[in-house]
């Protein structure tokens, strides 16, 4: 009988455990120097912006809340009614300016919706008007360049000069419009600028003519970043131009649309060159810009009247801004 013998297997060498070796990153400390280019990169702007942006911002709410003409100190004492208006002045007013400009100040509610009115041309009319020069100059259209350069050309003027041009073109007298619709220098000239029922119209075109070169130039930044591919996959699945664009090349350019929408309520709150130009805003062309001026810097001065109006075209500023981003950001989240 044979018997194997199993011979055992030779135990396995116990290595002791090997420490984990952790790697650290290599991260560069910042030295003096580097501490302070930075602290002048980050502190020089954001500086400049509580100068220029919020100390006014603050200032003007408080001063909103006073009866003061610019001159003298603010006191803390509260205004007294039957005191006369020179004694009367400095002092804390409480929300009365508000409350005037809602009542008794006659130029308040028409001011308001002229506003209104402008920020409906600009966005029903304008905005829309310079997407269209967009749309067409990017599709390389013969003489694109030229086209562009004459749309453009109005930004680039000052809205101060851009208002004396259009004068010349409304004068009643020597005016271009009157002359081509034959109404120059006689009984029936239009007075387009005087005349309170048609000078706002008048004045939003001159403003419209302006803006749609902005939104152009805006609109052909987004249509420049688009991809390429986008519109060959739409023209593959057989949509026509009007489709690829409303389907797929209009919702890329979501970050284009806020942009633009919030350039167009800003630029159709702060209107007021072209208004002053005018005629000083007044007969037909009350805006809350040129009433704040009016009462800040007028012969009035009345600073705390005039900040409160400022506050309330803020506040109707910030309002339909707000209300569009959160739509736009609150689809984006949903997604």
């Amino acid at each position: 009988m044979s018997s194997t013998s199993q011979t055992p297997a030779p135990a396995a060498a116990v290595t002791p455990a090997q420490p984990k070796v952790r790697r650290r990153r290599g991260i560069r400390r910042l030295n003096t120097r580097d501490r302070v280019v930075v602290a002048l990169l980050l502190g020089i702007p954001l500086l400049l912006d509580l100068v220029f942006v919020w100390f006014p911002a603050i200032g003007t709410v408080l001063l909103s809340f006073t009866k003061w003409n610019g001159v003298g100190s603010l006191h803390t004492k509260t205004c007294q009614p039957n005191m006369p208006s020179i004694l009367n002045n400095g002092c804390w007013y409480g929300v009365q300016n508000y409350h005037q400009a809602a009542t008794i100040y006659p130029e308040f509610w028409p001011a308001v919706r002229h506003n209104l009115i402008w920020l409906a041309v600009f966005v029903l009319i304008a905005t829309p008007l310079g997407m269209l020069f967009a749309v067409l100059i990017d599709r390389g259209i013969r003489g694109s360049r030229m086209y562009q350069s004459i749309l453009f050309l109005p930004v680039m003027l000052s809205l101060a000069l851009v208002g004396i041009i259009w004068e010349f073109m409304y004068s009643q007298n020597f005016g271009l419009i009157n002359t081509v619709i034959g109404r120059n220098g006689n009984d029936n000239a239009i007075d387009w600028l005087g005349n309170p029922h048609l000078n706002l119209w008048a004045v939003l075109v001159e403003a419209t003519w302006r803006q749609a070169g902005y939104v152009m130039v805006l609109y052909l930044a987004g249509l420049k970043a688009v991809d390429p591919t986008l519109r060959e996959a739409a023209l593959m699945d057989g949509a026509n131009a009007w489709q690829t664009f409303w389907r797929v090349i209009f919702p890329v350019m979501r970050p284009i649309n806020i942009v633009i929408m919030v350039v167009t309520v800003i630029e159709s709150l702060r209107a007021f060159d072209l208004v002053y130009i005018t005629n000083k805003g007044i007969n037909g062309l009350e805006l809350l810009s040129v009433l704040v001026t009016s009462n800040i810097v007028g012969e009035t001065q009345r600073v705390g009247f005039g900040s409160a109006l400022g506050v309330v075209l803020l506040v109707i500023s910030l309002v339909p801004i707000s209300i569009f981003l959160y739509q736009t950001f609150r689809r984006e989240e949903s997604r």
